[in-house]
């Protein structure tokens, strides 16, 4: 008998004007390299942790209401950074280019649920069953941070997801 696979639970925030969910929905196929993360344990979480069909909640921050707009799901596990090395690139790591390869690693995700109803911060910090949720956590600010099963649920039931 086989057992099922496990299925992890992410959230993964974004700066709507360097990248938004929308940006995610247009790509080719809805599909795109999550590419640019330059913390260690975000990195870990990408390298050891994420799986073909994990689920991703698509937060955008640095926005007056910070929300999360959409839900994508992992179509590639993690794979080396390639932009760590480009000069050109916005997340050129210099000690990378040095070392002659990228410690960077970044996964492949594709869009597929909107949010009828984004869900802001403020709704999360008012709704008592997310109160534990990482991303309300003072301190926090992981880009790439684990989600519970229960917590990613309220927020596609907050949310009112619709399939692209």
């Amino acid at each position: 008998m086989s057992k099922k696979p496990i299925k992890n639970f992410w959230l993964m925030k974004t700066e709507p004007d360097v990248f938004s969910f929308e940006d995610l929905v247009k790509a080719p196929n809805s599909i795109t390299h999550w590419e640019g993360v330059r913390n260690y344990q975000a990195r870990n979480f990408m390298r050891d942790l994420f799986k073909i069909g994990d689920q991703v909640l698509i937060y955008h921050s640095n926005i007056d209401e910070p929300a999360v707009f959409g839900v994508a799901s992992v179509v590639r596990e993690g794979y080396p950074d390639s932009f760590a090395l480009d000069p050109k690139s916005n997340y050129f790591d210099e000690q990378a280019k040095k070392k002659g390869q990228s410690p960077w690693i970044m996964v492949d995700v594709k869009a597929t649920h909107r949010l009828k109803n984004p869900v802001t911060r403020e709704r999360l910090k008012n709704e008592p069953r997310a109160k534990s949720m990482m991303v309300l956590q003072r301190g926090a600010r992981l880009s790439v941070q684990p989600v519970s099963e229960e917590h990613f649920y309220l927020v596609l039931d907050l949310g009112s997801p619709q399939k692209l």
